[in-house]
């Protein structure tokens, strides 16, 4: 919203609670709307608007939604996934549970990579949603943003919180699987707000990729949370993924066996995009709105949405299993 404010647009952010970031400029106006009550995101659209983006789109519904606006908004933004991606193989994010599931994708990946067909898992509705509003064509222009994984201040499913309960727990050591060396690219919400800016004042029917400029190893980014925090926490690298009998031990939420990296060239052709922050650069920031977050409180009640995500697979902070590991296992 600021980014689009300080360029000189006129913005109004619509949410269900109508809620404002204090950070934002004062003439960003807000508005509650539920975009799934019919009509509601028509209503507030009204006779028309220069610029719509969406930031929720994650169904057909939503996806035809946006389309019957063609003739009302000049162009549109929207938030669509790196789990679009499906290797040569058919392996995606949607496969992982699967033996031998996990997908390989080149490094780095580029827009033009295959993804995987139109369904029902989450990177197979964003597949349907951007097939459905690039086909629009000049009749509303529509760029797609293929985030890999976002942070920053009020994300709802922050990775960085697997470290951040960690060091405020007193733990003094940690493992990592796969070496330590796995590769989740992230993309601060600064950068997403730079593509959004750029891509506003050059519409077009398009897909990019959208990533910060360096995809750090997990081993990395947990010792630029120790600079930080100003913690000392010894590491244990495990080769290989996590142990059969303790599944949790050494994964994190950016633990992947094979990396996913984007290519930004498109974007910086595309647009002209250079990255406004790095994840180093925007660390200190995430971890001071992060601690306040779950400092003396319950992570599950203070990050739902990162519950009802994780918790299906495992318990990430099951100390006591990474303890009889540990004991059995430490060099």
């Amino acid at each position: 919203m600021a980014a689009l404010a300080e360029d000189g647009w006129e913005v109004t952010a619509a949410s269900r609670g109508g809620g404002r970031d204090d950070r934002w400029p004062q003439e960003v106006r807000t508005v509650a709307v539920d975009r799934d009550e019919p009509g509601a995101l028509e209503e507030t659209v009204g006779d028309g608007v220069d610029l719509l983006l969406d930031v929720t789109a994650m169904t057909a519904q939503h996806a035809r939604q946006i389309a019957g606006l063609a003739g009302r908004i000049g162009s549109a933004v929207v938030l669509s996934s790196a789990a679009v991606y499906e290797d040569e193989k058919g392996r995606s994010f949607a496969t992982q549970d699967r033996p031998d599931g996990w997908p390989r994708y080149p490094v780095p990946v580029p827009e033009t990579y295959g993804t995987m067909d139109p369904g029902e898992t989450y990177g197979a509705r964003k597949v349907l949603i951007e097939r459905e509003l690039t086909a629009l064509g000049d009749r509303l222009p529509v760029t797609m943003l293929r985030a890999g994984a976002v942070h920053g201040p009020y994300c709802r499913t922050p990775r960085e919180a697997w470290l951040v309960k960690r060091w405020l727990d007193g733990r003094r050591v940690r493992v990592l699987a796969y070496g330590g060396r796995s590769r989740f690219h992230p993309v601060h919400v600064d950068n997403v707000a730079e593509l959004v800016r750029l891509a506003a004042r050059r519409p077009g029917s398009r897909v990019l990729n959208a990533a910060d400029p360096e995809a750090p190893t997990v081993e990395r980014i947990a010792r630029l949370h120790d600079e930080v925090l100003g913690w000392e926490c010894e590491t244990v690298l495990l080769e290989g993924p996590p142990p059969a009998e303790a599944p949790m031990v050494g994964s994190t939420p950016w633990s992947l066996p094979h990396s996913l990296v984007l290519d930004m060239s498109a974007a910086e052709r595309e647009l002209g995009y250079r990255p406004v922050t790095t994840y180093e650069q925007s660390l200190p920031a995430t971890l001071e709105w992060l601690t306040g977050e779950l400092r003396g409180r319950d992570w599950r009640e203070a990050l739902p949405k990162m519950a009802a995500a994780y918790d299906p697979m495992g318990d990430l902070f099951d100390y006591a299993a990474e303890d009889r590991w540990l004991a059995a296992h430490r060099p």
